[in-house]
């Protein structure tokens, strides 16, 4: 087997949380050797982030939650008090050595601790340094703290998120995951590969990556922003309705709901036909998709009727067979037990100290010739700094001496 796409970059992480961290692991899992810094003692603040956390079989507390297992796997945890002179000059000395350095610290943080851009690129001018944050790096709110829920209230995806107005608990709503975090990561991680490219394409240049929160969930609303930059208008809260074709949205049936996603006329005729009201496709008001939209209340309503007849099984299998998208909304039990999802093997085990066969999301990537198969779990807090340190020329006794002084 080829070596996997990122092997031989290594990366120094001083994110925290889940953004930053969740970037990272996309990396490490592509081969990239990962060197996450943690706080001596408390760690990543992730790990207090609440229940469940993993068993000890002693039945010790410990700080191996499900917030901070999700985004750490397959690094090395280096516990680090950077507020020392000692300890910022271990991630100095690391840095040297590194082809990437992250963080997601507020806007200035590490200046003070000379460990800003403008520091690492003078001891590594071909650093990829790439800062994480809420607000960005420049801008009023640049010294602001940011959290996904306040990014999705602020950039304005809680404005189009929530059930219809006039419907009974109408109004802004959140996004169930942290949406907003998840996708600052995969920026992170594109404009990292990105710099790395032109770093090796253009004569080992480095440079200084810059994103925030704020920018993505403004970049990620799409054709939904769009409307607004055209006509001046926020679109409506839609609910479950979708974007495009209609009708579109959940349909309750004599034993649960189904999604249904009418994507074009040809769609909307045979849809009709499994509904047993073919003359639908022949009535000017939905004829056409533009027609559907605009009397949207109406073919929904009248779908919501016929839907009520029949269970969820009959209809998937009728428009299934009729090429039509529809799907069951499943919960995290019927999502990792379903035939498909299984087939994919998105769900994979690993070894941990505290649980030998802990159950991790792969990574949603997939390759050919470089396929990511093995997964390492997320660390115990500190498992590698003896092993890390000793690669930067410090022996036992200088790390023990760190210790005491609790700069490690």
């Amino acid at each position: 087997m080829s070596a996997l796409p990122l092997s031989g970059i290594k990366i120094l992480d001083l994110t925290r949380v889940l953004a930053g961290p969740l970037s990272a692991q996309m990396l490490a899992d592509l081969g990239a050797e990962v060197i996450k810094v943690e706080r001596p003692g408390g760690g990543d603040d992730a790990r207090a982030f609440g229940p469940p956390y993993l068993k000890d079989p002693e039945g010790k507390a410990n700080n191996n939650n499900s917030f901070y297992i999700c985004a750490n796997r397959n690094k090395k945890s280096v516990t680090v008090n950077i507020a020392s002179p000692e300890g910022q000059e271990i991630i100095r000395e690391l840095a040297k050595t590194c082809d990437v350095m992250m963080e997601n610290y507020k806007v200035g943080d590490l200046k003070r601790y000379k460990l800003d851009y403008e520091t690492i690129r003078a001891i590594n001018p071909g650093i990829i340094y790439c800062s994480v944050t809420g607000f960005g790096q420049t801008g009023p709110y640049a010294p602001r703290a940011g959290y996904d829920a306040i990014l999705q209230a602020m950039g304005g995806l809680m404005s189009v998120t929530g059930h219809l107005d006039g419907e009974p608990g109408a109004g802004p709503m959140k996004v169930g995951p942290s949406i907003v975090d998840y996708m600052t990561g995969m920026n992170s991680s594109i404009g990292i590969l990105a710099a790395l490219y032109h770093r090796k394409a253009n004569g080992g240049e480095g440079q200084h990556v810059d994103v925030c929160l704020f920018d993505t969930v403004i970049a990620s609303l799409s054709h939904y922003a769009q409307i607004f930059l055209v006509n001046g208008q926020t679109p409506p809260r839609r609910g479950t309705w979708g974007n495009g074709g209609m009708p579109a949205g959940v349909f309750r049936c004599t034993d649960g709901e189904l999604m249904l996603v009418v994507g074009n006329d040809g769609q909307f005729q045979r849809t009709c036909g499994v509904l047993g009201a073919p003359e639908l496709a022949t009535d000017p008001k939905f004829l056409k998709n533009n027609d559907r939209v605009v009397h949207g209340k109406e073919i929904m309503a009248i779908f919501a009727g016929l839907f009520l007849k029949k269970s969820v099984a009959y209809w998937l299998e009728e428009l299934e067979k009729a090429g039509v998208p529809s799907g069951p909304i499943n919960d995290f039990a019927q999502v990792f037990n379903d035939p498909h999802v299984q087939s994919r093997g998105m769900q994979v085990k690993v070894e941990h100290p505290l649980q030998h066969d802990l159950s991790l999301i792969r990574n949603a990537i997939t390759f050919s010739g470089t396929p990511v198969k093995d997964y390492r779990a997320p660390p115990l807090l500190g498992a590698d700094t003896k092993d890390v340190l000793a690669t930067i020329g410090y022996d036992d006794a200088r790390v023990e001496a760190l210790k005491e002084k609790k700069i490690v």
